[in-house]
């Protein structure tokens, strides 16, 4: 499975991106799937996560701020990230979701907020 992860970059804080994520090598359709974000020397954590029958969750940090989506006949990904925050800063990687044996991890995907 190949997983990449794009649409990064740098905003200044209350901006919006939207990041994407495609997934090659696996039925995307059946997996439970999820975003997760690993800053500056700290421990990669989920951001949001979205079932296969697109239940949604999300960390409380991120919550009315953040949707998540996918498109299963594209087999992608997607978090629209809006009102950003410089600790939303890090890099952001898409997976399966937690409690599941994870994927390869890919290069992820930077974003990086600003004040």
């Amino acid at each position: 499975v190949q997983l990449q992860a794009s649409g990064g970059g740098s905003m200044q804080a209350g901006g919006s991106l939207r990041l994407s994520c495609k997934v090659t090598g696996a039925n995307f359709r059946i997996y439970n799937v999820a975003w997760y974000r690993q800053a500056p020397g700290e421990q990669r954590v989920l951001v949001a996560s979205i079932s296969s029958d697109h239940n949604r969750n999300f960390a409380d940090s991120v919550k009315g701020r953040f949707e998540i989506s996918r498109d299963n006949v594209r087999r992608t990904l997607y978090l629209q990230m809006n009102s950003l925050k410089p600790e939303d800063t890090g890099v952001y990687y898409c997976n399966r979701d937690l409690g599941a044996d994870p994927w390869a991890w890919g290069k992820g995907t930077l974003v990086t907020v600003s004040s």
